[in-house]
C-alpha cells in the first residue's frame, strides 16, 4: 500500500508562482485538485501555466474566475481569496487586508499566509488579480459540475453579443424604411407642390438615415465576428480537450473519419459567423414591413401576405430531402477524409506493395458518392432559390398591378405604391437566401451532430470526477485478475492475469505474437480500462489515480514509435515538465540519442519530419526511449525498445540502462533474449493468461522440456 508521505511528496518539477497560488486557492476554497489535472490544462509551447489556463483550470475544480485589473483598496472579505500578480512574473495569494496590513500567500517564502504592510505589497503589484469564489451549485449537488455544453454555454458566453445584433437588426430593420417613406413623400407632396425646400431637408434627413445604416450594419457584422472568435476560442479548445483526454475504448471509427469529424467544427463555425446568421436574424422583421405596407398602401399588403408564406412553404418543404443529403454528404465525406490521411501516411507501403490501384478504387468511389449527392443537394437548392426569385417578381408585379386599380378609385396614391414596392422588395429579400440558409443550417446540424456525439463520449477527465493527488509513485505493480476485451472484438485478450512487481524489480514480460503481452502495458499505463480485475499501482487501483499522474510517473516506450514534427529537443521534452537541458542530455546519453545528435550541425535543434522522416529506425527508437527517461520516472515501460536498433547500439543501451536505472522499476516486453540481461524476473504470458512466473533461470529448465513455447516466447 502506498505511505503516507507518498500523498504529500512535492511534485518532480517546481511549480511557477501562478501555478503554486492556484493550488492553495482551490484548496482553501475546499475544491482541491492534483498537479495532473493542473499541468493537463496547459497551453503555453515552454509548459507554464497561464492566465486563461487557470481560469479553465478553476472552472473544471468548480469554482467561479474572473481576471481583470482590480485595485487593491477596493478589495474585501468578499473578493478574498485572489490571486494577485506582482512585478517580475511573481504572484501571492490575498487572504484579507487588516488596515495597514495584508495576510498572503507568498509560494516563494513558504507553505503558510503571512503578513506584509499593504504599501509594501501596494508597490509591487501590477494591478490584476484572479478573483476566485466557490460555485454555490457544487454545494448543493455535492459533486463537481459540469462545465455546461461544450456548445450550448459557449454562445451563452457570448449572448451579449449576439444580443447587439438582435438591436442591431432592429435598428437597421427601421432604418430601412426610410428609403420607402422618402420615396413616397416625394411623389405624393413634394413633386405636386414643388416643395424644393422640403425636399433639400429630406435628401439631408435621408442621407443621415443612410449614412447610420451603414455604420449599424458595419457595427453588426463586427459583432457577429466579435462573439464568433469568442466562442470559436472557448469550443475549439473544449473539442481539442476532449479529443486530448478520450478514452481509447470510445474512440470509433479510422483516423481519416475522426479527422473529418473535427474538420465539422469549420462548418458550425462558419455557420454562426457569417451571413447565413444574419439573414435568420432579418426574419422575424418581415412582419415589420407587412404592417408599414399595410399601414401606406392598404390593400396592398396582401399581396406580400400571401407570397411570404408561399416562399416559407418551398423552403420548408425541401428540408427533409436536404437534411438526409446533409447527412450522406458528411458520410462521404469521412469516406473520402479516411481514404486520404490512409494514402498519405502510408504512401511508402502503398508503393512498395503496389496498392495504388486499391487505393485509387477506394478514393474514386468516395469522390463519386459526395459528387452525387451533393449534386442532388445543390440541385434542390437551386430549385427553392428560383422558386423564391419567381415568387418576389411575382409579388412586384401584382402590387403594381393591383396598385393601378386602388390607385384609380383612390383608395391609394402613387407615391403609396412606388413605397410598396420598394418594401415588398425589402421584405422578400430575406427570404430570398432562405433556401441558402436552411441548407447550411441542415449542413450545421449534421455537424452538430457528429461533434456532439464526440463530446458525448468517455473521457478520461470526466466532470465529475475527483482525484488523490499522486506525484510521485513508488513503483510496486500489481495485476488482479485482469480480464479484458478490445472493442469490437469477440475473443477476450487477457482472460484473468494476476502478478506482482516489487519496486525497483526488472521483470521481462515474454509470449508469442497476440498472447496479450502489449495489451498488459496498455492497461498499465491506464490506456484502457479492465473488464473486471484491477491494476493497481502502490496498492491504488490506478482507476483513482489522476492518468496525468500516473503516465508521469512510467517512462513508456511503446512498440509503435511516433515522432513529432519540430526538433529533436522538442521530441525529447514533450512529454516532461519543464526539463531542464541537464535532464535532457542525461537521456540522450542513456539512449544512445547523443552518438548521432554529436555529428549533427544543428544538434538537439536539428529538425524532424512528421514520424521522424529521414531517420533510421534504431535512431527513432533511441528518441523514444530518451523521451520515457526523461525526469527519471519510477517505473520504466518498455515494449521492444531495441528491436530497430544493432546489435554494438543494442548492447550500449542496455549497459547504460543496467548502470543507470538501478532504482527504477522496470517492465521489458521482448522477444529478444539480448535484453534478458536486464531483467532477474520473467512472466510468461500465453493465450491471456500467465504461463510462467519466476527467475529468468526457468527459461533455461522449460527449453529442455517444453522447447517451443519459451523458445517462442524468448
Amino acid at each position: 500500500m502506498t505511505t503516507p508521505a507518498a500523498l504529500t511528496e512535492a511534485p518532480q518539477r517546481p511549480l511557477s508562482a501562478l501555478e503554486a497560488c492556484l493550488l492553495h486557492v482551490t484548496s482553501e476554497l475546499d475544491r482541491p485538485i492534483t498537479h495532473a489535472a493542473l499541468y493537463s490544462a496547459v497551453s503555453d509551447p515552454e509548459g507554464y501555466l497561464t492566465i486563461p489556463d487557470a481560469l479553465q483550470v478553476a472552472e473544471r475544480a468548480g469554482l467561479q474566475a474572473a481576471f481583470g485589473a482590480h485595485p487593491l483598496k477596493r478589495f474585501d472579505d468578499s473578493l478574498t481569496p485572489a490571486i494577485l500578480f506582482l512585478e517580475n512574473d511573481r504572484a501571492v495569494v490575498l487572504h484579507r487586508v487588516r488596515g495597514k496590513t495584508c495576510i498572503v500567500y507568498d509560494p516563494d517564502l513558504g507553505e503558510r499566509p503571512g503578513e506584509i504592510a499593504r504599501d509594501r505589497l501596494a508597490a509591487g503589484y501590477t494591478g490584476h488579480a484572479l478573483l476566485l469564489r466557490a460555485d454555490y451549485r457544487e454545494d448543493l449537488a455535492r459533486t463537481r459540475p459540469a462545465r455546461g455544453h461544450w456548445f450550448w454555454s459557449s454562445l451563452a458566453a457570448n449572448r451579449w453579443s449576439y444580443a447587439q445584433v438582435i438591436l442591431a437588426a432592429v435598428l437597421t430593420s427601421v432604418l430601412g424604411l426610410s428609403t420607402s417613406i422618402f420615396t413616397m413623400v416625394v411623389y405624393d407632396r413634394i413633386l405636386p407642390n414643388e416643395a424644393t425646400e422640403s425636399l433639400i431637408a429630406l435628401t439631408i434627413g435621408i442621407g443621415i438615415a443612410l449614412v447610420f445604416d451603414f455604420l449599424i450594419k458595419t457595427l453588426r457584422a463586427g459583432f457577429i465576428d466579435r462573439a464568433g472568435e469568442k466562442a470559436d476560442l472557448m469550443m475549439g479548445r473544449r473539442i481539442f480537450d476532449q479529443l486530448l483526454d478520450l478514452q481509447l475504448a470510445a474512440r470509433r471509427g479510422s483516423t481519416g473519419a475522426m479527422a473529418s469529424t473535427l474538420r465539422e467544427f469549420e462548418t458550425l463555425r462558419d455557420f454562426f459567423t457569417s451571413a447565413s446568421l444574419v439573414a435568420l436574424v432579418d426574419l422575424p422583421f418581415i412582419l415589420l414591413f407587412i404592417f408599414v405596407i399595410h399601414l401606406i398602401g392598404g390593400p396592398l399588403a396582401l399581396i406580400p401576405a400571401i407570397a411570404v408564406p408561399l416562399v416559407l412553404v418551398v423552403g420548408l418543404a425541401v428540408q427533409p430531402f436536404l437534411g438526409r443529403l446533409a447527412e450522406r454528404s458528411q458520410l462521404d465525406g469521412q469516406s473520402k477524409q479516411s481514404v486520404l490521411v490512409e494514402t498519405i501516411t502510408g504512401l511508402e507501403t502503398i508503393k512498395a506493395s503496389g496498392a495504388a490501384r486499391f487505393m485509387r478504387a477506394r478514393w474514386e468511389e468516395a469522390i463519386s458518392k459526395q459528387a452525387r449527392h451533393g449534386g442532388q443537394s445543390r440541385a434542390i437548392t437551386q430549385f427553392a432559390l428560383n422558386a423564391t426569385a419567381f415568387t418576389q417578381q411575382a409579388a412586384q408585379v401584382m402590387i403594381i398591378f393591383y396598385g393601378v386599380f386602388l390607385i384609380s378609385e383612390g383608395v391609394t396614391s402613387m407615391g403609396a405604391l412606388i413605397a410598396s414596392v420598394i418594401l415588398t422588395g425589402r421584405c422578400l429579400a430575406p427570404l430570398a437566401q432562405l433556401a441558402q440558409t436552411l441548407t447550411r443550417l441542415n449542413q450545421a446540424r449534421s455537424s452538430f451532430r457528429s461533434l456532439n456525439a464526440l463530446m458525448r463520449a468517455d473521457s478520461e477527465r470526466p466532470d465529475d470526477r475527483s482525484w488523490i493527488s499522486r506525484p510521485v509513485l513508488h513503483g510496486e505493480i500489481t495485476f488482479e485478475e485482469v480480464r479484458f476485451t478490445y472493442p469490437g472484438q469477440l475473443v477476450e485478450t487477457l482472460k484473468g492475469v494476476s502478478f506482482t512487481i516489487q519496486p525497483g524489480e526488472k521483470v521481462a514480460i515474454l509470449g508469442r505474437i497476440g498472447s496479450g503481452k502489449s495489451t498488459v502495458a496498455r492497461m498499465l499505463l491506464g490506456l484502457y480500462q479492465p473488464a473486471s480485475g484491477a491494476v493497481r499501482v502502490d496498492g491504488v487501483d490506478i482507476r483513482q489515480i489522476d492518468p496525468g499522474d500516473l503516465r508521469r510517473n512510467i517512462g513508456a516506450v511503446l512498440q509503435d514509435v511516433w515522432l513529432f514534427t519540430g526538433t529533436l529537443r522538442d521530441n525529447i521534452a514533450i512529454g516532461g515538465i519543464r526539463p531542464s537541458d541537464a535532464e535532457i542530455l542525461k537521456a540522450s546519453q542513456i539512449a544512445g540519442v547523443e552518438d548521432f545528435v554529436a555529428r549533427h550541425p544543428a544538434g538537439y535543434d536539428m529538425p524532424l519530419g512528421e514520424k521522424g522522416e529521414g531517420l533510421s529506425g534504431g535512431q527513432k527508437q533511441a528518441i523514444s526511449l530518451a523521451r520515457a527517461l526523461v525526469g527519471d520516472p519510477p517505473i520504466l515501460l518498455l515494449d521492444e525498445p531495441t528491436s530497430a536498433m544493432d546489435v554494438q547500439k543494442e548492447a550500449e543501451v542496455i549497459q547504460n540502462l543496467r548502470s543507470r536505472m538501478k532504482d527504477s522499476t522496470m517492465i521489458i516486453v521482448t522477444h529478444r533474449t539480448s535484453l534478458l540481461d536486464l531483467v532477474d524476473r520473467v512472466i510468461v504470458i500465453g493465450d491471456g493468461k500467465v504461463q510462467a512466473d519466476g527467475p529468468k533461470s526457468l527459461l533455461q529448465r522449460n527449453s529442455a522440456t517444453t522447447p517451443r513455447a519459451v523458445g517462442t516466447g524468448a
